[in-house]
């Protein structure tokens, strides 16, 4: 028990010191504290930008259309249908004393049309559309913050699914070596010759395009990077003096694996984590820019720079989506480096002096 306890209590002391290593390095701190409060904020991107109102008031009663769909005859009219809230034949069925509607900040969705522009599309910006509107009349700064949450979710959601396969395999070579490492490194070394790029474009014309296809796909690949860094991390503590005490008094090679060894092998895997993230979302965002990616439909910032090319006079479109890929991918290469200095012994005593 007192064994354990020491454990923990100093398990504790490194992640409060690793902590403090990392808050010194200020560049990284804050490209930390900037990226969660984008990342957070899209993930209220229903309430920042939509199309439908956060709260009507109507008769006395109110309404949440952001979470409830409720037909045009709730309010008056005389169709079944959802009702258009920025349509004016609805306008004026809600004047009257009493009665309001509270939009969010952004009145567009990521997939509204606005059928108002009195100019050619893509029309530039304006009071309304203040980032100006794709060659559909969809509202530009609506589907770059659903285009970057989709993107940052994904990259953190296949980070996540490589993460775990290259853990699981190289911990496997590393820990047993001899014939089986010589045997999945083979393997590998075959399985990384397959070209990743023809195998997307084949899967592309024969199934129609999702999200989870894209994932499925690049989740194949994206774990050979990583194995062989914890292979080598396990290679290097299999033969240590705690790992053969283990072995001596009878624990099982799964025990001695994520108990002992996986811990001591995680530098790599946590300083590489936001390198990672960011060549998931430029895989995505360069396949969606060639058309192999999400489903037109669907916001993206591939899709919105591949716009930004075919109409070059827009230059809203890809100004926009090229500075916010470039801020996200800045911002985790800081948080990556910093993690980097925050692990190096060598230079985590003098990180910010």
């Amino acid at each position: 028990m007192a064994d354990e306890l020491h454990h923990w209590s100093s398990a504790g002391y490194r992640r409060k010191r690793y902590w403090q290593r990392f808050r010194r390095n200020r560049r990284g701190y804050f490209s930390l504290v900037i990226f969660l409060l984008l990342f957070v904020t899209s993930g209220f991107a229903e309430l920042i930008s939509n199309d439908a109102p956060l709260v009507v008031h109507y008769q006395g009663r109110f309404y949440f259309p952001v979470f409830v769909s409720y037909p045009e005859t709730v309010f008056g009219g005389d169709f079944e249908t959802e009702t258009d809230y920025k349509d004016p034949y609805f306008r004026k069925l809600i004047e009257g004393p009493g009665n309001y509607v509270i939009f969010p900040p952004v009145q567009h969705s990521y997939n509204s049309i606005n059928f108002y522009i009195n100019a050619p599309l893509p029309s530039p910006p304006t009071r309304e559309n203040l980032l100006g509107t794709d060659d559909r009349g969809r509202d530009v700064l609506a589907r770059l913050i659903y285009g970057f949450r989709l993107s940052v979710l994904f990259g953190l959601v296949l980070t996540l699914a490589g993460s775990f396969f290259g853990i699981l395999v190289g911990s496997v070579q590393g820990f047993f070596g001899g014939r089986v490492d010589l045997i999945v490194q083979r393997l590998i070394e075959i399985w990384s010759a397959m070209p990743e790029l023809y195998l997307l474009i084949i899967f592309a014309s024969l199934f129609q395009p999702s999200i989870f296809l894209l994932f499925l796909l690049l989740s194949l690949f994206s774990w050979m990077g990583l194995s062989d860094y914890v292979r080598a991390e396990f290679l290097r503590g299999r033969n240590m003096e705690y790992v053969k005490a283990a072995r001596a008094l009878g624990v099982s090679n799964i025990a001695i694996m994520w108990r002992h060894l996986l811990p001591n092998s995680m530098t790599p895997v946590i300083t590489f984590l936001p390198f990672r993230v960011s060549a998931s979302i430029l895989a995505l965002t360069s396949l969606d820019f060639l058309g192999l990616g999400v489903p037109p439909s669907t916001p993206s910032l591939g899709e919105l720079l591949a716009e930004g090319k075919n109409n070059i006079d827009a230059w809203w479109l890809s100004m926009s989506s090229f500075f916010v890929l470039v801020l996200t991918l800045v911002l985790l290469i800081f948080i990556g480096e910093a993690l980097r200095d925050t692990f190096d012994p060598r230079k985590g005593e003098s990180i910010g002096e």
